[in-house]
């Protein structure tokens, strides 16, 4: 994600360098070169002829080719919150492991100890307050960061992951 923002920005500024090189005024060196030099207007008057009006033939009218619509490239563009939330709501398939494979390598380190108050895994007493907010908050707080815990949703691993380890050990306090 990172990469296609630097990539759009560097492709917009150099747009932007390349048009504001081709805007420049370059007829000032046109110009004064001309303003010295004497100039001379002639003008060509062309005899029109004139046709007897009796043996012209009118001529024919072409009608315009209809225009063909032409399907355009699609253009990749950098996901805003409008397209993430689209794709957020595919949901993604993972193993029926994967919320205790991902509290094994990710989360215990935090919640076996209690490190930045994390709530125990199994503390029914810890999990309660948190239960009451609603699963949606606890998956939403365990994604995005919320007070110590810092966001778990990274490039590496996606928010659905990290619900199914919200869920994970959700279910051992239920």
């Amino acid at each position: 994600m990172m990469i296609n923002k630097l990539t759009l920005s560097a492709f917009s500024i150099s747009t932007l360098l390349l048009l504001s090189a081709c805007s420049g005024d370059n007829n000032t060196a046109d110009e004064s070169a001309t303003m010295d030099e004497p100039t001379e207007t002639s003008t060509v008057v062309e005899e029109a002829s004139v046709a007897d009006p009796e043996t012209m033939t009118p001529e024919p009218v072409v009608e315009a080719e209809p225009m063909v619509e032409v399907e355009a490239e699609p253009v990749k563009v950098a996901m805003t919150e409008e397209t993430e939330q689209e794709t957020a709501a595919e949901p993604e398939v993972l193993a029926a492991d994967a919320g205790a494979k991902l509290y094994e390598s990710n989360c215990k380190v935090c919640h076996e100890a209690g490190l930045l108050d994390a709530p125990k895994y199994g503390d029914k007493a810890a999990w309660a307050p948190r239960l009451a907010k609603g699963i949606e908050t606890l998956h939403m707080h365990s994604a995005k960061g919320f007070n110590k815990m810092p966001a778990q949703a990274t490039d590496k691993i996606s928010e659905a992951e990290v619900y199914a380890a919200v869920d994970y050990m959700v279910e051992a306090v239920q």
